[in-house]
């Protein structure tokens, strides 16, 4: 699948995919801070943002993806950030093509299977029924019926467009994302991959907790992690600063 990318600036290459319900835009302002030293490809993931849809969704698929996009532009030893879901298809596909990638970044999330934790915010967004709906305040509010927190909102209903005068649709391919949460949701094998690899996480996240650090560096005998205070799952948004400093450090 020819996934949709932006590319943005000029040195050696950084790879940027985002999680659940996302997209490139959510990187857009530190993708500009990242492209002040490397070339820096905002990727779309199938079913998300613009790049195609289609009724596969799992990492393999994803990872496939990926390795098409680097071998059409001729990227050559790129560096991979991904955050929760794209931090597992960047696992999956760090393990798949294991000669590909300079260094590894896993943004707040394990290779460990999650228990299923999407259902609040899984029941706003088939609350928001796009065959009556006509503006972007009747989403929120249907959305904002389960889910509550003013940045998750914000954060979901940025999937909404026009695709005509009074005609909202999502961007995402929602009943498949849906349908497959399962694969989304599940282990990444892993076993003694060599790559350098950093799992950044937030201190008040439980995506990666202690004990789950040892099974991290037994997968990743080549991998540390490090914790960014006062900050949950969306560290990179939460504290840009530390996040773009402990990046750069590590790749270089």
């Amino acid at each position: 699948m020819k996934l949709n990318f932006k590319k943005i600036g000029e040195g050696n290459p950084l790879l940027i995919i985002h999680g659940l319900f996302g997209s490139s835009d959510n990187w857009g302002m530190l993708g500009k801070k990242f492209a002040e030293k490397y070339t820096v490809y905002l990727i779309d993931l199938r079913n998300h943002g613009r790049s195609p849809h289609s009724s596969t969704m799992n990492y393999e698929a994803m990872a496939d993806d990926l390795y098409e996009l680097i071998q059409d532009e001729k990227i050559l030893n790129p560096s991979l950030i991904g955050h929760s879901m794209g931090g597992k298809a960047a696992l999956f596909f760090n393990e798949k093509y294991n000669s590909v990638l300079h260094k590894l970044i896993v943004a707040d999330i394990g290779i460990k299977s999650y228990p299923m934790h999407h259902d609040v915010i899984i029941r706003g967004l088939k609350n928001v029924n796009l065959n009556v709906i006509s503006s972007r305040k009747e989403a929120h509010d249907a959305l904002a019926k389960y889910v509550t927190e003013l940045g998750i909102q914000q954060f979901l209903l940025k999937n909404l467009y026009w695709i005509e005068k009074g005609k909202l649709a999502w961007r995402m391919n929602l009943e498949v994302i849906i349908d497959n949460i399962h694969e989304i949701l599940t282990e990444i094998k892993v076993q003694d991959n060599k790559t350098e690899t950093l799992f950044l996480r937030g201190e008040l996240s439980n995506y990666i907790l202690e004990e789950d650090i040892d099974q991290l560096k037994i997968a990743m005998p080549n991998s540390s992690v490090k914790t960014i205070k006062n900050v949950g799952h969306w560290l990179h948004a939460e504290n840009p600063t530390e996040f773009y400093e402990l990046t750069t450090s590590f790749i270089e």
